[in-house]
């Protein structure tokens, strides 16, 4: 009869067991599903940032056009400026004369 008794707690503690390593299994699960999300999220930001990157790089290159047709554009100034420059002296020498 002893041996009778022992099967229904043999039988208790294996599905006392079992539930734990169902139980530990399902946070396994758990955590391992959160932890690719936040690599998927993870994946998605990097995207992001590297879209973003190309935009700047884009806006950056377009402003280095920029200040090179402004250099050329200044120069182009400087020299008219020098050339009115002299001209007005030249006309104030020949009024003078």
């Amino acid at each position: 009869m002893a041996a009778a008794e022992s099967h229904p707690r043999f039988g208790q503690s294996v599905k006392g067991l079992l539930s734990d390593k169902v139980g530990s299994c399902s946070g396994d699960v758990i955590a391992l599903t959160r932890q690719v999300l936040k690599g998927s999220r993870s994946q998605e930001l990097l995207g992001q940032a590297a879209r973003n990157m190309v935009i700047q790089e884009d806006a950056i290159l377009h402003s280095e056009d920029s200040l090179r047709k402004m250099s050329i554009i200044t120069t182009h100034l400087q020299y008219q400026q020098e050339a009115i420059q002299k001209n007005v002296e030249h006309s104030k020498t020949s009024r003078n004369n």
